[in-house]
């Protein structure tokens, strides 16, 4: 796993009205407080990479759909600068992913639905000053092979 990384998976209370989870709490031990909460909705087949912050730190949380969740540290000094790590979050993974400033971050939309993803970052958005450092997805130096590997 990637220095600093955190993963939670989350207890869900089921009964017969649906379900319940807690998803982010202060006593979590990687929480960091929050300044934002967003959501975003991705269609099938859609690409969101990579990115990466300076500033913040985002817990992401996919609400619905599957989603393939790339993580590439670039982080100078950090233990694991070069790693890449791969999550599966959504429907049959209810967890909520902690990822530092300086690891970049994309994901897949798995599957025939939409992936609505539930993010909270601990530095609110400001456009004049965006803290949003760009990668393309197929960029060579991380390599990542987006494909699904049959097997």
């Amino acid at each position: 796993m990637i220095e600093g990384v955190g993963l939670k998976r989350l207890k869900v209370y089921c009964d017969d009205r649906g379900y319940f989870a807690e998803t982010l709490r202060e006593d979590d031990p990687f929480f960091n407080g929050f300044a934002q909460s967003s959501v975003t909705l991705s269609y099938p087949g859609v690409i969101k990479a990579f990115h990466w912050h300076k500033k913040q730190d985002d817990y992401w949380y996919v609400v619905k759909g599957s989603a393939q969740v790339v993580l590439h540290d670039l982080r100078e000094g950090s233990p694991t600068k070069g790693q890449t790590d791969v999550y599966y979050l959504g429907d049959e993974n209810r967890s909520l992913l902690f990822i530092p400033r300086g690891v970049a971050h994309g994901y897949r939309v798995l599957g025939p639905e939409p992936v609505v993803l539930v993010y909270y970052v601990t530095a609110a958005y400001n456009p004049q000053d965006p803290d949003e450092q760009r990668i393309a997805w197929d960029d060579p130096a991380i390599g990542f092979n987006w494909q699904t590997q049959n097997k």
